[in-house]
Order: structure tokens, then sequence, then C-alpha cells
């Protein structure tokens, strides 16, 4: 019976590491996009006119209804049939950004309407437009009370940027799975990335506590 040798690890370490390096870059960037477009799109879903909400609807309707993977696979292999020929690292972010766009819209778009509309009658009456008061009045207050769950999205997101290894992208389950094959010995490299995976989520478990007491400190 042949037993556990994690010393088959030290070869494939830098592997590893740049796999961790790109998983954590991409996570962040579609984490960032997915947190913009999220404010966007709750703003426009409740002040835009019905010629622009209607087709936001739809698109959020759309990627709320399909596998983040069948998503991917549209931008990279299928976007590039129409002469869209987006790089699979972009894609990547876009996919996962878009993707948890749509979620983080939903709770923004809660966020905003729980906000005491004598907020908005009081930014006024103080010489705010409709979009400065959203800007600096109405959304910051939102995001500040959806943080938490917004944060939960992010751990979320770290997670499922595994799934841009099927586009190509050298992130850490596809540095992983390079191991593999050259040494047939998974559970190594899984725990391995297991290990990897709990470590990044600590450090943006970390960060995004910090960001709410920052938050807190400013109210």
């Amino acid at each position: 019976m042949q037993g556990l040798d994690f010393t088959v690890l030290i070869e494939y370490l830098p592997f590893l590491a740049w796999g961790a390096w790109w998983t954590a870059l991409i996570s962040v960037l579609a984490g960032l996009l997915s947190f913009g477009m999220g404010v966007v799109f709750a703003v426009v879903l409740l002040y835009a006119p019905a010629a622009i909400r209607v087709p936001v609807a739809g698109f959020m309707w759309l990627f709320m209804g399909t596998p983040l993977l069948l998503q991917l696979f549209l931008i990279y292999f299928g976007l590039v049939q129409i002469g869209i020929d987006i790089p699979a690292v972009w894609s990547g972010v876009i996919g996962l950004g878009l993707h948890y766009a749509v979620y983080n819209a939903d709770i923004l778009r809660a966020g905003i309407t729980s906000i005491d509309k004598g907020q908005t009658e009081g930014s006024r009456s103080l010489g705010f437009g409709r979009l400065q008061t959203l800007r600096y009045v109405i959304v910051p207050q939102a995001v500040r009370l959806t943080l938490p769950p917004i944060g939960s999205n992010m751990i979320a997101l770290l997670k499922e940027s595994s799934l841009v290894s099927v586009i190509g992208i050298a992130e850490l389950v596809n540095a992983a799975q390079l191991g593999i094959s050259s040494t047939f010995r998974p559970f190594e490299f899984y725990i391995a990335v297991a290990a990897i995976y709990y470590l990044l989520n600590l450090l943006l478990e970390g960060a995004l506590a910090l960001i709410e007491k920052r938050v807190e400190a400013t109210k």
C-alpha cells in the first residue's frame, strides 16, 4: 500500500506559488468588478428608465439562471465566434465579476431601498442633485449596511475562481493538475491546494473584517 509522500511537492512549490498568485489576482480584480457593477446594476434597476432597466434586468436574470462554468465558456470560447477575442485571464475576471455582480446588485438594491426617504429629502433640500444624492448619501449608507453579505459573496468568488482553470488559466488548481500529471500523486497536491485556499480565505476574511471596522469607525 502506497503511503503519502509530501516531498513530491517540493519541486512544484514554484508552480503552486505562481498558481496562488494568479488565483489571488483574478479574485481581487473580479471582486472589484463585481462590487462596482453591482452598484451600477442596483442603481439602474431602481432609478433608470425602462429602456435601460429592462435589458439590465434581463441580463441579470440570464446570469442568475445559468452556471458560472457555462458563462466562462461563452465569454472565452463563444464571443470569439463573433469576432470578440478576450484573453483567458480577462475572460475569467469578467465571467467571475459579472456572475457575482448580479448577486451583489440584489443585496445593494435591498440596502438602498432600506434607507429612510428622509435622507433623500434632506439632501435635496441642501441642494444636492439626484446623482449627487445617490453618490454621497444613499449608496455609501447602503454599502455600509450590506458589507457582511457582500463580503460573503467575495469569499464565495475566491473559492469559485478555481473554475477558470477550464479555460487554461494557470491558477492554483491548474498548477496542481500539472504536478499531478507528472507525479501521479493527486492526494498530496489536492491537500496542498486545500491548505493554500484555506490560507487565502483567512487573509480575505481578515481584510474584510478590517474594512468593516474602518467603515464602522466612520459612522
